[in-house]
């Protein structure tokens, strides 16, 4: 638990949108800027979905243009199926992130297919990636727990994941609490669970719906893994699970590291005051605990 931590900013795709204010390209492409300032060296920026069925994510080509340079910064999209993967190749990303659910009745609602016919998309995903030469990474989607199917088992994921990344070639498989009801115990159980089917690095995704993300991030930790997603003001949320939270807060993942003297990269004080300008934005007030509480110590 002494190494480097990474931290990947999600807060232009997941923390974005289900926001009920919509940011236009140019604001977005002006947070990616904004987010490059704290320190991120890894952002996952835009969606390739359907601007109609998520407005939040429309014109993700335009966002990518708006960045401009970003030497040395890593610039990813997320997807959901093969055009869309597509999509992100013609756009020029720097890494695409699918999304695999764990339970076939999430892949219905969320991606209009069963988990069977999205292992099929993401081998037509694989081949463009390879052949544009761009790392692919997976997300197993409701890894700890599912709207419609409850409890996800970790011998669950288990198998889904060794198929993922003995399959596919993928360079890094995270598990995703979408919803936010993983406890510590469950993650470190997963974790291990799919650590002894792969040797892909793993990542962590955890929303902070029932407060308990800081808690899954320490157990995670504890299993060696090194990758935390976060999302500036702790902004974001699942729209098929009402009340869901938002990822655990960027500023509030970044103080806790900072107090454990584990290096990560991110500057608190910019991750805190980009935190308050995106949810002032978004007409919001900021979810993260520093932005009332403040770090410690002073």
């Amino acid at each position: 638990m002494s190494a480097p931590v990474e931290l990947i900013d999600v807060t232009p795709r997941d923390g974005l949108q289900n926001e009920a204010t919509v940011l236009s390209p140019t604001a977005r492409a002006e947070l990616v800027r904004r987010i490059i300032a704290t320190g991120a060296r890894r952002i996952e920026a835009v969606s390739f979905v359907r601007d109609d069925l998520v407005p939040a994510m429309a014109g993700a080509e335009e966002v990518l243009a708006g960045i401009g340079p970003h030497v040395g910064v890593t610039i990813a999209g997320l997807v959901l199926n093969a055009r869309g993967m597509q999509r992100a190749a013609d756009a020029g990303v720097d890494e695409v992130n699918f999304v695999i659910p764990a339970t076939d009745a999430f892949a219905q609602a969320n991606q209009n297919s069963s988990v069977a016919g999205l292992m099929t998309e993401l081998g037509a995903a694989a081949r463009v990636a390879a052949d544009a030469a761009i790392p692919l990474t997976v997300t197993i989607a409701v890894a700890f727990g599912c709207p419609f199917a409850g409890v996800v088992p970790p011998d669950a994921v288990a198998r889904i994941a060794k198929h993922v990344t003995g399959s596919f070639g993928v360079a890094e498989l995270a598990l995703a609490d979408t919803i936010g009801v993983a406890t510590p115990w469950q993650v470190r159980e997963t974790f291990h669970a799919v650590a002894a089917e792969t040797t892909v690095p793993l990542r962590a995704h955890f929303h902070d719906t029932r407060r308990t993300a800081l808690a899954n991030v320490f157990a995670a930790l504890g299993e060696g893994v090194q990758r935390f997603d976060a999302s500036l003001a702790g902004l974001g949320g699942c729209p098929f699970a009402p009340g869901a939270a938002g990822n655990v807060a960027m500023e509030d993942l970044a103080w806790m590291l900072d107090r454990a003297e584990l290096k990560h990269g991110i500057s608190v004080s910019a991750a805190l005051e980009a935190g308050r300008a995106v949810a002032a934005q978004l007409g919001v007030a900021p979810r993260s605990a520093i932005a009332g509480a403040g770090p410690f110590p002073r």
